[in-house]
C-alpha cells in the first residue's frame, strides 16, 4: 500500500515539518507514506497560468486513486473517509495520491481527472497547516480501519 500527499510549495516552519514527520512515522506501520513537495509556479505569470502550471505538475506526479483536495468537493466524516479508503483497498486499489494545490487552487481539468474531489470544509486554511491536517486525517483513517484506539 502506498499513500502520497503531493503538494505545491515547501514548508519552512520547523514545527510543521516535525508534525508531518511524526505522521509519516506513524503511517509507516500501515503504508509506504510520503509527502512530495513541488515548486510553486514561476512568479510573473497570471494567477490562471500559475494554477495551470501547478495543476499539470500535480497530475504528472499522481498515481493510483487520485483525490483532489478542494473546497468544492464532497465532505466526509473521519469514519466515512476511513470507509472510503477501506472500500477502495478491497476493490484492489493499492495506491492513493492526495493533491494539494497552490494558493490559486486546482484547475477544472485537474478536478475532472481526479477520481474524487474531497473537501475539508468551506473554511480557508493556510497551505502549510493544511498539509498537516491531511496527514493527520489519513493516519486517523488507517487507525480506524485497523481498530486502534487513536480515534475516539
Amino acid at each position: 500500500m502506498r499513500v502520497n500527499v503531493i503538494a505545491i510549495g515547501k514548508i519552512k516552519e520547523k514545527y510543521l515539518v516535525d508534525a508531518i514527520a511524526e505522521y509519516t512515522k506513524r503511517m509507516s506501520r500501515y503504508a509506504d507514506f510520503k509527502v512530495v513537495e513541488l515548486p510553486d509556479a514561476p512568479q510573473g505569470k497570471s494567477p490562471e497560468e500559475q494554477k495551470h502550471i501547478e495543476s499539470e505538475e500535480l497530475l504528472s506526479k499522481a498515481k493510483g486513486f487520485i483525490i483532489a483536495l478542494d473546497f468544492r468537493g464532497r465532505e466526509l466524516s473521519s469514519e466515512e473517509f476511513a470507509n472510503l479508503i477501506n472500500t477502495k483497498c478491497t476493490e484492489g486499489i493499492n495506491e492513493f495520491s492526495f493533491l494539494i494545490g497552490g494558493s490559486h487552487g486546482h484547475t477544472d481539468e485537474l478536478r475532472s481527472k481526479a477520481d474524487m474531489v474531497l473537501s475539508f470544509g468551506k473554511m480557508t486554511f493556510p497551505h502549510q497547516l493544511f498539509r498537516v491536517l491531511v496527514c493527520e486525517q489519513i493516519y486517523r483513517a488507517y487507525s480506524i480501519i485497523a481498530g486502534t484506539p487513536y480515534h475516539k
